[in-house]
This record gives structure tokens, C-alpha cells and sequence, in this order.
């Protein structure tokens, strides 16, 4: 009996098909403008995608903190090799850092997604205006807002407040030492099953992103699609440039390694990566062409890959901060700086103990997007497209690691002696 069951295809293979029956789906939906059964249809979409951002939205606050906790507090384990980590610590927000700006910049030159305002989006453009302000007022609200009552901030969501608790109650377990490893075992522990929990909540995926996309294609034109195929040239493009022309570039400067020496010895990992969308899938082979063909010490590969493979996501932060900019102009929304700095510091702490899986992304984006008042109804546009612009960013995100270990080698090596 169980052996005459048909397998299921993979979650990817899901929601491709789920999205291509959703785009036929809304089309149909299209052409048969106001006939009965119509309105029925999209509205019993639109409950079902709602129950489906709902969902992630639960899980999202707990995870966020969990992760965030852990990834900082994980740093305790290294504190004997202060100088190593320190460095490797800034190396990853510097690149990360660089990485948000290229994306902003390429966003902004490019401006995929501007004119094209979808009627989806019109509640969540509406409460964005009534939330604007003078710019001094801004800043004085945003910096009362970083320091509150952690379980007010835990209960309301707001996203900035849990991001500053969750840094200091890591760093708080990094002092403590070992005093504290019930708590630091506690937060692995409550991240563990939040990550079960996206497990399940991910079986819906197939379906409430279907739902999203049908609600979407059937109210909308074919001049998304236009501008959706401007948006993956745009963030391929940028992230291509971050990873063939910045990341070798500091490299070269700073340790003289060339980058075709460094993509040789590099392109195993590289390429598991591209085809895995994974970073903590392909860990083992990074380590391994990172101590024997690129020639880092033992001792600081198996310190900055793993934690790289945690902490330092250069294409998933370049990514996500030009999909705010994209989601915006689709909702008839231009971030000011203040909005964009926000972005920035989110989707770099973000990064921050997120397991390098594809599908905790997407809680990521839903993240960036919650931080500045955008609408999270946007992953059925992001989410789609978003295998396709994995396999690029992962490889970035992996090739940031392998470089780091020969910049922190490098930086940290002892002068010779006289």
C-alpha cells in the first residue's frame, strides 16, 4: 500500500507549480472581469494568503530573537582568540555593509518597479503616508523607539526594539561565560523549534503564495511581469558586480592573493553553493578548499566559515535591501533616508543567526519589509523569483566567507620575529 503511494515532489518543485497555476489562475480570472463567482474566488484567495503571511508573522518575532541571541552569543566559544574574531566580526559587517550599499545604489540607478503602482498595495501605501513626519521628529521617535520594555516590544512586534534587545542580551551571554550556558542553551533550543515550526508553516507555502499571486495577477497588468524581469537583471547584475569585482578587489588589497588564483581554489564550494542554494549544505566543502586549496590555517578556517555561514550573508543583505526599494515603488512609496537607513540596519542584523537555509530568506525579507511599514503581501511577488536569485546570492554569500579566512589570516598573523 505505502509502496504504490506516488512521492511528492520537492517544496521548490510545490510552489513553482503552485505559482504557475496561480498565474493561469489569475489571467482567467482577468478576462472574466466581473462575472459571478469572480469576486467569490478572490476573496477566498485573499483569505487564504492572509492566513498564510499570519502564520509566518507568528513565528517571525520568536525566531528573529532567538537567532539573533544565538548568533551573538555563539561568539563566547571563541573568546580565547579575541583578536581573530574581532576582525572576522568586522570584515563580515564591512562586506555586508558594502554589500546593502551597492544594492541601494543599483536600486536607485536602475529603479526597477517605479511607475508600476498596484491596488494591492493601496492600505499599506496609505498607512505608510499617515505615518510620515518631519525628519527631526523622525529621528527622535526612532531612537525612543530602539530602548523599550523587551516584553512590550516582544508583544507588539516592533521589530527595531527586539533586534536592540536580542544584541544586548547576547552580548550580556558572551561576558557571562559559562555562568549563563542554561540561557544560551535555551535560545539554541527555542531557535530549533521555531525552525520546525517554519517547517510546517512551509507545507502551506505551495498554496498561500498561490493564493497571494492569483489575487495579484487577476487585479493587475502584464507590466508587473516587465518589471519583475527588470528587478532579477537589476539584483543579479549588482550582485554579480559585489562578487567578481568587490570581494576579490579587497582580497588583492589586502592580502595580494589574485582573484584568479582565489576563484581556482575557490570554485568547488562556489558551485555547490550556486546549485544547493545553501550555505550550510555546501560547509563541508567550503572548509575543505579553503584549508587545502587556498591555504588557511585550520585553526582560523574552522572559526570564520562556520560563523560566515551564520553571520555573513553580503548577498541575501544586497538583495533584500533593493527589494525594499522595489516593493516600495510598487506600492507608490519613496523611502526617504531615514526609512532606508532603517532598512539597512535591519537587514544586516537580521543576517545575524539565521540558519543558511533557503526558506528562513523569506522570513528575512517579510522582516525588512515590517521594519519600514511595507506590505508583506509582496513575498508572492519576491518569493517565486526567488530560487532563481538564491543560487546567485548564496554563492556570493559563500565566496564572503572563503575570502574573509585569508583576510583575517592575514590581518591576524603574528610578525616575524628578529
Amino acid at each position: 500500500m505505502t509502496a504504490c503511494l506516488m512521492k511528492l515532489p520537492s517544496l521548490n518543485v510545490q510552489i513553482l507549480l503552485g505559482c504557475l497555476l496561480a498565474l493561469a489562475g489569475g489571467v482567467w480570472l482577468s478576462a472574466q472581469g466581473s462575472a459571478p463567482g469572480v469576486g467569490e474566488a478572490l476573496y477566498g484567495a485573499k483569505l487564504l494568503g492572509n492566513l498564510f503571511l499570519d502564520l509566518l508573522r507568528m513565528v517571525l518575532v520568536p525566531l528573529v530573537f532567538a537567532s539573533i541571541v544565538t548568533g551573538v552569543a555563539n561568539l563566547r566559544a571563541h573568546d580565547q582568540i579575541h583578536r581573530v574574531w574581532t576582525t572576522t566580526l568586522a570584515f563580515f559587517l564591512l562586506t555586508m555593509g558594502i554589500a546593502i550599499v551597492i544594492g541601494f545604489g543599483a536600486a536607485h540607478l536602475f529603479r526597477p518597479g517605479e511607475g508600476l503602482h498596484l491596488q494591492m498595495f493601496a492600505e499599506a501605501t496609505r498607512n505608510y503616508q499617515s505615518r510620515q513626519m518631519p525628519l527631526p521628529d523622525y529621528i527622535a521617535q526612532f531612537l525612543r523607539g530602539l530602548f523599550q520594555n523587551p516584553f512590550k516590544a516582544l508583544a507588539q512586534g516592533d521589530i527595531l526594539a527586539i533586534v536592540i534587545i536580542a544584541l544586548f542580551l547576547g552580548i550580556a551571554l558572551v561576558i557571562g561565560g559559562e555562568r549563563y550556558r542554561n540561557i544560551r542553551n535555551l535560545m539554541t533550543e527555542l531557535q530549533e523549534l521555531c525552525l520546525m515550526v517554519v517547517g510546517w508553516i512551509m507545507r502551506l507555502a505551495p498554496l498561500g503564495l498561490a493564493a497571494l499571486l492569483l489575487q495579484l495577477v487577476a487585479t493587475q497588468n502584464s507590466a508587473l511581469l516587465a518589471s519583475l524581469g527588470h528587478f532579477i537583471v537589476v539584483i543579479i547584475g549588482s550582485t554579480l558586480f559585489h562578487g567578481v569585482i568587490v570581494l576579490p578587489a579587497i582580497l588583492w588589497l589586502v592580502t595580494g592573493v589574485s582573484p584568479l588564483r582565489f576563484f581556482k581554489g575557490a570554485r568547488e564550494a562556489l558551485l555547490t553553493a550556486f546549485v544547493t542554494s545553501s550555505s550550510s549544505a555546501t560547509l563541508p566543502i567550503t572548509l575543505r578548499c579553503t584549508e587545502q586549496h587556498l591555504h588557511v590555517r585550520k585553526d582560523i578556517a574552522s572559526f570564520v566559515v562556520p560563523l560566515g555561514a551564520t553571520v555573513n550573508m553580503d548577498g541575501t543583505a544586497l538583495y533584500e535591501a533593493a527589494a525594499a526599494l522595489f516593493v516600495a515603488r510598487l506600492a507608490g512609496i519613496e523611502l526617504d533616508l531615514a526609512s532606508q537607513m532603517v532598512v539597512f540596519f535591519v537587514a544586516m542584523l537580521g543576517a545575524i543567526g539565521a540558519p543558511g537555509i533557503p526558506s528562513v530568506g523569506m522570513l528575512s525579507m517579510v522582516l525588512v519589509l515590517e521594519s519600514v511599514g511595507l506590505p508583506t503581501e509582496a513575498i508572492a511577488i519576491l518569493l517565486p523569483i526567488d530560487r532563481l536569485l538564491d543560487t546567485v546570492r548564496t554563492a556570493v554569500n559563500v565566496e564572503g566567507d572563503m575570502v574573509g579566512s585569508l583576510v583575517v589570516q592575514k590581518l591576524t598573523e603574528k610578525p616575524p620575529t628578529t
